[in-house]
């Protein structure tokens, strides 16, 4: 599967003019050490997962659209219907993918922006959208954050390592680079460590004082 990506663009997009959704690379005013406080109030996945089922249009996927969070960011990818390319060449199915998609972003772009900010003000979250077509997946918009993080010299020699050698243009550029390796590489261990979290969640939101 091939993912294409395209920035969220300038700060200017934001309001909703010329992007999908108001989603932005601005910081969210809180950092790492203060961002549990900052979640309180935003709503468990699983009620966040059942917010956009109920809401989104039912004719604009063909199953369930793929959910994911954090602290800062909703992403919805959804799944669109196959085009009718029987005994096309692999040029036409790939120009017919992408000519579907790209009617579907335009044909549903205020849909999409109005949903964005109504789940905005609900979950404090800046949304995200991107679709799948025969087996391309492309993101309408992405967010940026900032992360403060202190490392060690010893942390930090390696990415200079990789600054030095080429690999990343800057400490922060190389810190990125190491993130999406770990994520690349350790994508079943990631995986059940968030179901794990997913049932810390239902235990918590049946606790004492859930109601």
């Amino acid at each position: 599967m091939s993912t294409a990506q395209e920035d969220s663009g300038p700060a200017g997009d934001a309001a909703g003019t010329d992007s999908d959704t108001n989603a932005s690379g601005e910081n969210s005013g809180t950092d790492d050490m203060g961002a549990d406080k900052a979640s309180t109030g935003r709503g468990s996945t699983e009620e966040l997962r059942g917010w956009f089922s109920g809401r989104l249009p039912g004719d604009w996927f063909t199953a369930a659209a793929e959910i994911q969070a954090d602290r800062e960011e909703i992403t919805i990818v959804g799944t669109l219907p196959d085009p009718e390319t029987a005994g096309a060449s692999d040029a036409e199915r790939a120009a017919a993918a992408e000519g579907r998609i790209r009617r579907f972003r335009e044909e549903t772009r205020s849909r999409r922006i109005e949903i964005a900010r109504e789940a905005e003000h609900k979950f404090r979250r800046k949304v995200s959208w991107g679709v799948t077509c025969a087996g391309v997946t492309e993101m309408f918009t992405t967010l940026s954050v900032p992360v403060m993080t202190r490392l060690r010299q010893s942390e930090r020699r390696v990415l200079d390592t990789l600054v030095e050698a080429g690999v990343a243009r800057s400490r922060s550029d190389a810190l990125a680079w190491c993130v999406r390796l770990t994520g690349e590489n350790a994508d079943a261990w990631l995986a059940r460590l968030r179901d794990a979290l997913r049932h810390v969640e239902q235990v918590r939101d049946q606790g004492p004082g859930s109601d």
